[in-house]
């Protein structure tokens, strides 16, 4: 291609990407809150976190969504009951979300995908998918629509923020531990210089307690969200001890906090959502 080809596919480039986004911020006005759940690191725990916030605001009869993010490792629709199930195709390629039994929406590259199928795409084809996606999702009206980022700071978080317009803000979610508490602290810096709200910081896998002895055992450390929380000065939203039930209840696609409502890790996700939601309040 000579330099005058090259120049006019980057002026096309643009003018596309200028139509998208036009389009895309008429598709979610639709949509009252649009919330990122984040972390620099992965294993912290944050998908089951985002699952169970989404069914608790559902539970609270808000219309919610849930966008998995996550391409390379989709897992919102096992944690909330929707795996194997296809999407819904209406006129002009437009997408119709799965419904949980919990009354989520979800969409999921999970939903594309057979059993074990991998995605091995590069970044730009990444970006031009989650475009895709975001223009052909048909969600209807939504109270909250939760984006479950993948781990760290590249292609997919970026692409969803340059993207969706008018974000509330992002919760970022950790573990106790000393590298946790370095390696997410990027992800603060990360929301930081895109001009991203930071709702509040979520300390998972806070602790064991012995079903026995009652006895708290701080398997990852103690404290690294509150000290996250303290350095960049942003709020603490809670801390959600370890419970094994909470990895048998997602194995069972069902929402721990419906399975177990009275378990000290359900009482605090009900708080932590509160505050969110008292935060959301405030941004109407």
């Amino acid at each position: 291609m000579n330099d005058v080809g090259e120049k006019e596919a980057r002026v096309s480039a643009v003018k596309k990407l200028q139509e998208d986004l036009k389009l895309l911020r008429k598709k979610m006005e639709s949509i009252k809150h649009k919330v990122l759940i984040m972390s620099g690191k992965g294993g912290v725990g944050k998908s089951v976190l985002a699952a169970n916030l989404a069914a608790i605001f559902s539970k609270k009869g808000y219309e919610v969504g849930i966008l998995d993010a996550d391409i390379h490792g989709p897992s919102i629709p096992k944690i909330l009951g929707a795996h194997g199930k296809r999407l819904q195709l209406g006129p002009l390629g437009r997408i119709f979300p799965v419904k949980s039994s919990a009354g989520v929406r979800i969409f999921s590259m999970d939903f594309l995908l057979e059993e074990s199928q991998p995605v091995i795409w590069r970044g730009p084809m990444k970006a031009v998918a989650i475009r895709q996606f975001l223009l052909d999702i048909v969600w209807g009206s939504l109270d909250i629509l939760l984006v479950d980022l993948p781990p760290g700071t590249g292609d997919e978080p970026l692409s969803i923020i340059q993207l969706l317009p008018d974000l509330d803000g992002t919760i970022i979610v950790t573990i106790p531990s000393v590298v946790s508490e370095m390696i997410v602290g990027k992800a603060v810096s990360f929301a930081r210089e895109l001009r991203i709200p930071i709702i509040g910081i979520i300390e998972n896998m806070s602790g064991f307690i012995c079903p026995k002895c009652g006895e708290r055992i701080n398997l990852f450390g103690e404290g690294g969200g509150e000290r996250i929380a303290e350095k960049f000065s942003i709020p603490f939203l809670g801390r959600i001890p370890i419970d094994p039930r909470i990895s048998s209840s997602s194995d069972k696609g069902k929402p721990f906090i419906e399975e177990y409502p009275n378990s000290e890790a359900s009482k605090e996700l009900f708080e932590i959502a509160e505050k969110i939601r008292k935060f959301l309040e405030k941004r109407s």
